[in-house]
């Protein structure tokens, strides 16, 4: 089970990276309240990317690093 959400994690942050660069926007006049459309895709792809980096450390911060004996059971409390 960790080894299978370890693979969505790394599907996730290829997929975020990937995307992060607007490279199909490239060309593009388009202009939406204002501004260009790249910048809203920017501006969008800002809060999903934080958004998706909040589930990380909530859910799956260590995975990959720490084995299953590792963790502790608690989030954030210093010993």
């Amino acid at each position: 089970m960790r080894r299978l959400e370890l693979g969505v994690w790394v599907a996730v942050a290829v997929i975020l990276t990937s995307l992060s660069l607007p490279w199909f926007l490239w060309g593009s006049a388009t202009v939406v309240a204002g501004l260009p459309v790249w910048v809203w895709w920017h501006a969008g792809w800002m809060v999903l990317t934080s958004i998706v980096f909040w589930l990380f450390a909530t859910r799956a911060w260590g995975i990959g690093i720490e084995s299953a004996g590792d963790a502790s059971g608690r989030r954030g409390d210093l010993e």
